[in-house]
């Protein structure tokens, strides 16, 4: 049975590796979402998070903080928007679009890519581990743009069943991380993904077609998406 940490907002779980997690009902509204802390990072953890409809961000040199925010961002493939500009790009085809060529590479300039507003960084080695054993898996997935045979941008994620949950994206050139992301995404749909989860809302991912929806309602579409 897990234990809870009272704050001045609310009541908080502290998970060990064997405790259930909350219903996401019991999340915090502020800070938006946050609803246990533990102190180890375990790949099966992490999936059984996500089949939840919960994830793990946290700074370095924190305990792991676990997240489910109300409302949630997220994208349906059909909806995804490619501008003109975006579109000539990709048409011009002066890169490689590759997909698990490089999860390491991927994963570890995720972690060092600076980010306007962002001192540090949450891909610590703990996140680097566990989601490496998920790749190890088959379960997380790298996609990569290289120009000249160099690596200039990409993103990682999490597959289960019918949902995608991004997880972060880098870019070296200009609009490389686009690229990936749109490619990824015709490449997920053409698999059968229904549902790619964004995680927070930003201006960038509402650019390409991201949506906000009730985390209810996300929760329920992950129960039809996800059978295993």
């Amino acid at each position: 049975m897990a234990q809870w940490i009272k704050t001045q907002f609310g009541s908080i779980a502290l998970l060990s590796n064997h405790d259930p997690f909350p219903k996401t009902d019991q999340a915090l509204i502020e800070p938006n979402g946050l609803i246990a802390i533990s102190k180890t990072l375990e790949a099966k953890k992490i999936i059984e998070a996500y089949k939840q409809g919960i994830f793990p961000w946290f700074n370095e040199h924190e305990p792991i903080l676990w997240w489910s925010p109300n409302p949630r961002l997220i994208l349906f493939p059909e909806d995804l928007i490619i501008s003109s500009s975006l579109s000539k790009k990709i048409r011009k085809n002066n890169y490689r679009f590759l997909i698990d060529n490089d999860f390491s590479s991927i994963i570890k300039h995720c972690s060092e890519i600076k980010r306007k507003g962002q001192d540090g960084t949450w891909i610590d080695d703990r996140i680097i581990n566990a989601y490496t054993e998920l790749h190890q898996s088959k379960i997380a997935h790298s996609f990569e743009i290289y120009v000249n045979e160099n690596l200039v941008g990409g993103l990682y994620g999490i597959v289960l069943d019918g949902v995608f949950f991004g997880e972060s994206m880098f870019h070296y050139e200009r609009d490389a991380s686009k690229i990936a992301f749109v490619l990824a995404i015709q490449h997920l749909k053409n698999m059968g993904i229904k549902m790619v989860d964004c995680q927070m809302k930003t201006n960038h991912l509402l650019s390409l077609g991201a949506k906000e929806i009730s985390r209810d309602r996300f929760i329920q579409l992950l129960n039809t998406y996800i059978k295993t």
